[in-house]
């Protein structure tokens, strides 16, 4: 149980990381439901997880940061960005580096929880809130002097709040966001089905033969490859596990996670390989073979259920998009 509910974590983060300030926000609003069902399940948060933890609870606050209705703590003075910028403390304790974009990303909380008060008209909630946010001695006290100047300005458009805007701050997570991603692409996705794998007597080799859709031609190296098999196999290993470890959590969330694995591998290529790759290489016939695949797992999981039927059918070297393209033609011919 610990480890599905680790797994979910890790992929939870993920997702909110993926579809962090995305349009529509459908995903991101399904993932977060997901990730704070598994953080309220832990007693404790475990050493490993709590980075995971305090970013998804930061990007969660991030995006209701303008909602001053919205509350995640018990004391109601508490508004989104003030509670984000709490777990953007606990972030920069764990990390030794990246200060300048630590700094940057801080300064901007600040700035916004401030600016986020006076865009609604409340100029004393602002000048309240900057007594917690510089309470501590060791503060900026420029940065405090200027916001106090502004505060009694009552202007929520001068030049500091508009060079330090809110969108600046969003264009900062997601650079934060991308050099999470990049350190810790599926590290636990590796470790976890690394176990799953060796604990049904299967081989590295026999791991690369099992019948998961990558296209070689799109692949670098062998690391790449099998780190992408393996996030695909431990989504449908797990699969009939979800419901009972991660609080009933609907099993299509799993399938949409593997979806995603399915577009970021393809996005990956495409960034490393250029259009150089869809513009010289030949269009692929379907073959009888494949079409009668196709129509197998329609019947079996149902039109739609693209990614799914990728993970289980035969094809040659397709893609979800590619089997909802071929359904579509041959529901035409026939």
């Amino acid at each position: 149980e610990a480890v599905a509910s680790d797994w979910m974590l890790e992929f939870a983060c993920y997702c909110l990381c993926r579809h962090f300030s995305a349009v529509p926000a459908a995903e991101f609003r399904q993932w977060r439901a997901v990730a704070l069902a598994l953080i309220k399940g832990y007693s404790k948060i475990p050493t490993h997880q709590k980075k995971t933890v305090h970013l998804c609870q930061l990007l969660i606050r991030i995006v209701k940061g303008k909602n001053l209705e919205c509350r995640f703590e018990d004391d109601q003075r508490i508004s989104p960005l003030e509670s984000a910028l709490s777990f953007w403390t606990l972030l920069e304790r764990e990390e030794t580096k990246l200060e300048k974009l630590h700094e940057d990303i801080r300064r901007l909380i600040q700035i916004q929880v401030v600016a986020v008060y006076m865009e609604n008209g409340y100029f004393k909630e602002a000048a309240e809130v900057l007594e917690r946010l510089f309470a501590d001695s060791k503060s900026d006290k420029s940065l405090r002097l200027k916001l106090a100047t502004v505060i009694k300005s009552k202007d929520p458009y001068v030049p500091l709040l508009q060079s330090f805007s809110y969108d600046l701050l969003i264009s900062k997570i997601k650079s934060y966001i991308e050099l999470f991603m990049k350190e810790n692409e599926t590290k636990f996705l590796i470790q976890a089905a690394t176990k799953q794998v060796e604990s049904k007597g299967l081989g590295a080799t026999a791991l690369q033969n099992k019948t998961v859709n990558v296209n070689e031609n799109y692949e670098s190296n062998l690391e790449t490859k099998q780190r992408f098999v393996f996030s695909i196999l431990l989504l449908r290993d797990m699969l009939g596990h979800m419901q009972n470890y991660c609080l009933n959590v609907d099993s299509s969330l799993v399938w949409m996670s593997i979806n995603c694995l399915l577009d970021l591998n393809n996005l990956q290529n495409r960034e490393k390989h250029g259009d150089s790759l869809t513009s010289g290489r030949k269009r692929q016939r379907w073959t009888y073979k494949e079409d009668l695949e196709l129509k197998s797992g329609v019947r079996e999981f149902g039109v739609g259920n693209w990614a799914k039927i990728l993970v289980h059918g035969n094809f040659n070297s397709r893609t979800s998009v590619m089997l909802k393209d071929r359904w579509r033609t041959l529901c035409r011919i026939e």
